[in-house]
């Protein structure tokens, strides 16, 4: 094999269609555009979903669900990451400087996962009924959020 021989394999390069170039092209006359219509004229497309003027069918069907858009803004907390903080108060500043939430987090809760063996004392910060019970045990104590955001 030499470097001159080279060529692309048998149908790998296929010429460009030439359409409107007279009756022995195939492609002569309308240029393979059929006859007439919307689609046969230049500039002659509508955009995706039109339906020829009839309702579209994104519009015909009902909207459905909801997105909330802080689902992900709202962040769960082990008992576990709890123990790795040095502080013994925590809220959720505490928590964005330690890295344990993300510093676009909203909110927080701590959930019941891990153990907690000191006492930790939770300012605006939620805990599931699990969990403030595991703090409590430990000697800590859980703040009502109600009460800490006002």
């Amino acid at each position: 094999m030499e470097l001159n021989n080279l060529k692309p394999g048998h149908g790998a390069k296929q010429a460009r269609k030439r359409v409107g170039r007279g009756i022995g092209s195939g492609l002569g006359k309308t240029a393979g555009r059929g006859h007439k219509g919307q689609k046969s004229r230049a500039g002659g497309f509508h955009k995706v979903g039109f339906e020829g003027g009839q309702m579209p069918l994104q519009r015909r069907l009902p909207k459905r669900g909801f997105v909330s858009l802080t689902a992900g803004r709202n962040v769960e907390v082990r008992l576990s990451d709890l123990e790795k903080i040095p502080m013994d108060e925590v809220d959720l500043l505490v928590l964005k400087q330690t890295g344990i939430v993300p510093s676009s987090a909203l909110s927080a809760k701590v959930i019941l996962s891990g153990k907690l063996t000191r006492k930790v004392s939770l300012k605006g910060v939620g805990a599931t009924k699990g969990a403030k019970a595991a703090i409590e045990a430990a000697g800590g104590s859980v703040a009502d959020i109600a009460a800490a955001s006002v």
